[in-house]
């Protein structure tokens, strides 16, 4: 082993996820020319080596979990997780160019083998090639006449055998012979159910005595091992071997080395008796098993023919090894030796070879082993243990090939040599040839032949750690940036939410106005993002605008209550400022709730900043080992600050087309957008003496809707402070409630104390302030106090701005009573008379609206009138805002 030089040669590139692939999943089989490979995706590939072009793809419903290959009937068998087992005729997969094409290729491809892409069609696998439908298969393997498969339950592995149709017949198989249950397996933490892709698959190895014959008299597919009667003997009973029963052997994933005697399997299902004497447990390696095979480690006479292997192996995910053989001990007598041995890992993939040698990839090289025990005259003496004993150190021998994620042999290698088949985790398909006379134990002179291929491997081993450089260097880097990142994130957060009294590092203002946009207009809110901090919001830092109409958040039955706005922020550095404008309303329907709530915040991406450096793994390590991965993040994928909240009403909604300023003077009409067909009939018939409209007919007959509020004029004046110097108290009131709307400094301008606006849907809104005494509460004498009365033809309208002036008038009296101001005496009584008038109100008002439920058309005219005059009074209270 010590003469092997490895020879790398590079075949085609197949695609493969960011960070590569992952180990446990891909497969690669080759039969003559042909390589069957399929990358852990839901696609197989076909693939010529002798023309070195893709011949055909073939795509499954599913992720691909395993391969298997039966020559003799040229039958490809696929297990698609979550779906079943598929099979594939050879000849369905024939080449689909012909020779000339693939000839006018040749000087086409490059030294290096990578393939060009050329235009070769998916294939969808079609659902009736399915030959065994099963959501819960996870490992299978086939005899000519028998179907082997092992499936998970919730608790319970499953081993079944199912019939295996003769060639040319219906490929679906024919009714299961049998099934026994292994040992208890472990559900995933937290959930009962199976995961779609679990990280370990288990692995079948199907093991046979010499001169052994499947059930029903045909030979043995491809993927059997046959092993000495002496070793069969002692590792599955007397049993097996009288009955001369080939035995599945199961390695799971959590580490046991279960066997099951076929035959027995085959008849227990007409003689049942105990199922667990059927499973016989071999080993527990503690960690999950990767590969199970036999091997060959003594040497052969010249007249043996058969070669069968005397030792089976099986290797653990994290390097346990364990061999197993027949020696003798002491007395003479033929016992089972079994040792354990511990190899470089984590294994990804393994294969045995000639010669006693197994193969093994780890994240950083490709390994061989080798438990042969050379025989020679001047050895003989050196050998460990008696003969046919297992050596009791294996050194494995670096072959200078990294990230191999799946492995096998080629039958097509030089005498005393080896030829691998190999996928990379960079999904790149290649050979590793091992020549036993490609290096002599003497130092020869250097020819041009042999120092032009040392070249090539120097170049190729230079390839390979540069990409590894190159590889490592990118997730460093990104790594890194993405430190920088949240530690500046951390810094911005830490600023926000230590500043929750006082101006803000970080703050939104919003502001309303009226706009014309799309022949409509529009009241608009404009989020102002000003940067006051030393620090900057790059990638991955956004804008949310949450939207929230208090209509929809009152209603139970509505699928959508807000709408959330995204802006990303990108390059905000300290002292900038970024301006965004967004629609409140009217909407399709023409009508614009109100108040509407706008809340701003400060989002940051989590998976937009660190995602990307968490799935950059290095593509020579384990992929299973990987302790950050983009699962880890939070459900929510980020941070939320919030900034700043505002609440628009019918107060900031109003318009005064009469008081407007000349640069608002092009906005449309105020009405709503009427239909033009409307339009167009009501043109066609001419003038008409009086509109017939519902606002009309409601403007026409009935009188306006009235509220009012008193407020004592003190109150006002500590409130507004200097605001209202040089103007009538009645005006700095109006000023005041209208202080977030573009008229303010119009009705400063002209110290008006009273004001028609237009609402949002078109109806009439007046406001006045007026000065008024008010008796009976004070027994000092009469108190100043100002009457604000707000006046729609419209009830909606009016109660809208009605709470708007509330909502003002509450926070005032709120910060009036945090300064410790007191009001002045008062008469109880005359507060306790009209508390008890409301109360009488607030009763007849629900004894109307239940007798409204119960009369007639007739009888109901009277009692609503009565109600609208009973609400009239309750919106003009006699209490007065001390």
């Amino acid at each position: 082993m010590a003469g092997l030089a490895p020879r790398v040669e590079y075949l085609a590139g197949f695609c493969c996820p960011l960070g590569g692939l992952a180990a446990g999943k891909p497969r690669v089989l080759c039969h003559g020319a042909e390589v069957f490979l399929s990358t852990g995706s839901e696609l197989v590939y076909v693939y010529d080596r002798e023309g070195r072009l893709l011949i055909a793809v073939y795509k499954f419903p599913g992720q691909v979990w395993h391969l298997e290959l039966l020559a003799l009937r040229r039958a490809l068998y696929v297990l698609c997780a979550r779906s079943g087992i598929y099979c594939l005729s050879l000849d369905q997969a024939s080449r689909s160019v012909s020779r000339d094409d693939k000839d006018d290729r040749d000087d086409q491809d490059s030294e290096d083998g990578q393939v060009d892409e050329l235009p070769v069609p998916v294939i969808p696998v079609h659902p009736d090639t399915c030959v065994l439908p099963s959501a819960t298969l996870h490992a299978f393997t086939v005899l000519d006449d028998v179907l082997i498969t092992l499936s998970r339950g919730l608790t319970q592995w499953k081993v079944q055998l199912f019939e295996c149709p003769c060639p040319g017949e219906d490929p679906r198989p024919g009714g299961q012979i049998g099934e026994v249950e292994l040992s208890t397996c472990t559900p995933p933490a937290g959930s009962l159910e199976e995961p779609t892709a679990p990280r370990f698959l288990p692995v079948l190895c199907c093991v046979s005595p010499p001169g052994s014959r499947a059930p029903h008299g045909h030979p043995w597919g491809s993927g059997g091992i046959t092993l000495e009667g002496a070793l069969f003997g002692l590792l599955f009973g007397s049993d097996a071997s009288l009955l001369e029963s080939p035995v599945i052997v199961c390695g799971l994933p959590d580490g046991q080395l279960c066997c099951v005697v076929l035959k027995t399997l085959v008849t227990s299902r007409s003689a049942p008796g105990d199922p667990k004497a059927l499973v016989k447990i071999l080993h527990h390696l503690e960690e999950p098993v990767i590969f199970i095979g036999g091997l060959r480690t003594e040497p052969l006479s010249e007249d043996v023919e058969d070669v069968y292997c005397d030792c089976l192996v099986a290797l653990g995910h994290h390097g346990r090894t364990l061999a197993i053989k027949a020696s003798w001990d002491e007395a003479g007598h033929l016992v089972p030796e079994l040792r354990e041995y511990s190899l470089p890992g984590p294994v990804l993939c393994a294969a045995r070879g000639r010669g006693g040698r197994v193969y093994h990839s780890t994240p950083s090289d490709l390994c061989v082993v080798d438990l042969a025990q050379e025989v020679s005259p001047w050895d003989l003496t050196q050998r460990d243990g008696a003969p046919g004993g297992l050596p009791s150190l294996l050194c494995p021998a670096s072959l200078s090939v990294c990230s191999v994620v799946t492995l096998s042999v080629s039958s097509r290698a030089p005498e005393g040599g080896a030829e691998l088949l190999a996928l990379s985790a960079k999904g790149r398909l290649m050979t590793c040839s091992l020549d036993p006379h490609s290096e002599t134990p003497h130092p020869t002179r250097v020819t041009s032949a042999n120092a032009g291929q040392k070249i090539k491997e120097l170049l190729s081993g230079i390839g390979t750690v540069s990409e590894r450089v190159s590889s490592l260097k990118k997730a460093v880097d990104q790594r890194d940036k993405a430190l920088t990142c949240l530690n500046e994130a951390m810094n911005v957060s830490c600023a926000l939410l230590s500043s929750r009294e006082g101006p803000r590092p970080i703050s939104c203002t919003i502001s309303t106005s009226w706009s014309r946009l799309q022949l409509q207009d529009v009241l608009t809110a404009t989020c102002l993002l000003e940067n006051s901090s030393g620090f900057s919001l790059d990638r991955g830092w956004a804008l949310c605008v949450q939207v929230l109409r208090s209509s929809r958040a009152l209603d139970l039955d509505s699928a959508v209550s807000a709408i959330t706005y995204t802006i990303p922020v990108d390059q905000l550095g300290p002292g900038g400022q970024r301006e965004v404008t967004l629609p409140l309303g009217p909407g399709e329907d023409g009508a614009l709730d109100l108040p509407v709530t706008v809340s701003c915040a400060l989002f940051y991406s989590l998976r937009e900043v660190v995602g990307g450096a968490l799935a950059l793994t290095d593509p020579f390590k384990d992929p299973s080992s990987n302790e950050c991965t983009p699962d880890v993040l939070p459900e929510q994928d980020g941070v939320c600050l919030p900034l700043s909240e505002h609440t628009v009403d019918m107060l900031q909604g109003l318009r005064f087309p009469g008081l407007a300023a000349p640069h608002t003077q092009a906005l449309g009409p105020l009405s709503p957008a009427r239909d033009p067909i409307h339009t167009f009939l009501e043109t066609c018939c001419g003038p008409v003496s009086q509109p017939a409209g519902p606002a009309s007919l409601r403007a026409k007959y009935l009188p306006p809707s009235v509220a009012t509020v008193k407020v004592s004029a003190e109150l006002l004046r500590a409130a507004l402070g200097d605001n209202h110097a040089g103007v009538s108290l009645c005006s700095a009131t109006l000023q005041w409630l209208l202080a977030e709307n573009a008229v303010a400094d119009i009705v400063r301008a002209q110290a008006l104390s009273s004001i028609q606006g237009v609402a949002p849907d078109g109806t009439d809104v007046h406001l006045i302030v007026r000065e008024v005494a008010v008796t009976d509460l004070c027994p000092a004498g009469p108190i100043q106090a100002m009457e604000i009365q707000v006046e729609s033809s419209s009830l909606a309208n009016m109660c809208r701005a009605h709470h708007a002036i509330i909502g003002r008038l509450q926070r005032l009296v709120m910060e009036q009573a945090a300064r410790g101001s007191s009001p002045p005496d008062l008469r109880l009584q005359y507060l306790h008379q009209i508390q008890a008038n409301h109360e009488t109100l607030l009763r007849e008002v629900q004894t109307l609206r239940d007798r409204l439920c119960t009369e007639d058309e007739a009888s109901s005219c009277a009692t609503a009138q009565r109600l609208l005059q009973v609400y009239r009074q309750l919106r003009s209270p006699s209490l007065l805002l001390l």
